[in-house]
């Protein structure tokens, strides 16, 4: 049963999302073009990822201990199905495995690996509940973990295209601001801001095609797909602003984090690429159902 817990604290349909992140800086870099694909080092970086965002995840739960005996008195360590101190040694062995498996594919990776740790528990212990800082913060694990996948090449560089790690510090920071004040409600201006950034994110996402830099028609599905999303979750909780629809708006926007990486991966490599990574949508989805997403 201890087990179960274990997995539940580590929120597993997000972690699905973080390896989409790693295909979509796989893409980026240009490797789905090599012959042969270097399938070991793709699954390190998957291991790594799996291991960065499930420590994270863990050590917010760490942090918010006080806050959630008030708000969330259910989850796995205020219910005392888990002590603090057995969570913080998981979270600590998801880091160290995390860097590990990044470092087996190159120093750089394992660097990165270390920045993206370093700024998860930043964010867990010191910035989450900061307005600005707290959105910057987390948009950047997710912007690093992006390039985390594009170190699958590395040799002293990362591709010139890693000025895309910022189009997900954008998103992730529109998700933050939904989050905020997710328990409560009354929280209309984040949300609207947010879907602004979504926005934004969209038109950012087009120029690149139209530029040439993505493939246009490989892409349009795909982030057509995203942004209905997340309009559609986001309009509702402005609608009705309700801890439920705002919860929801969350939810789905951490889990079309998978159709924003399919619409990388088809840009920059191949629809059919793009339609494998978005197959891990409903895996999300199912485990969405089984544990919780926030």
């Amino acid at each position: 049963m201890k087990l179960f817990y274990y997995l539940a604290l580590t929120r597993p349909a997000n972690v699905i999302t973080a390896v989409s992140d790693i295909a979509a800086g796989v893409a980026i870099a240009g490797a789905f073009a090599l012959s042969p694909f270097p399938w070991t080092s793709f699954l390190f970086l998957a291991l790594a990822t799996s291991g960065l965002y499930a420590g994270g995840i863990v050590f917010n739960d760490v942090f918010d201990l006080e806050l959630d005996k008030v708000e969330r008195p259910e989850r796995i360590i205020p219910s005392g199905k888990l002590t603090s101190s057995q969570a913080i040694f998981f979270g600590m062995a998801l880091f160290i495995c995390a860097i590990f498996f990044a470092s087996l594919v190159s120093i750089q990776s394992g660097v990165i690996a270390a920045l993206v740790a370093l700024c998860a528990v930043l964010y867990d212990k010191f910035a989450k509940h900061h307005i600005v800082a707290g959105p910057l913060t987390m948009g950047l694990c997710r912007g690093l973990n992006l390039t985390l996948g594009m170190s699958i090449l590395a040799n002293g560089q990362l591709p010139e295209m890693w000025m895309m790690a910022f189009i997900p510090i954008v998103f992730i920071a529109a998700i933050t601001l939904t989050s905020q004040g997710e328990v409560l409600g009354n929280n209309k201006l984040s949300v609207a801001f947010a879907l602004v950034l979504d926005l934004l994110v969209t038109a950012t996402i087009l120029v690149l095609a139209f530029k040439g830099i993505m493939n246009l028609w490989m892409v349009l599905p795909f982030v057509l797909l995203w942004i209905g999303i997340n309009f559609s979750a986001k309009f509702k909780a402005i609608r009705h602003n309700e801890p439920k629809n705002i919860m929801n708006a969350v939810k789905m926007g951490v889990l079309s984090l998978i159709p924003l990486n399919a619409s990388y991966v088809a840009g920059f490599s191949d629809w059919k690429y793009g339609l494998a990574v978005l197959c891990l949508l409903p895996i999300s989805i199912f485990l969405a159902k089984k544990f919780s997403v926030t």
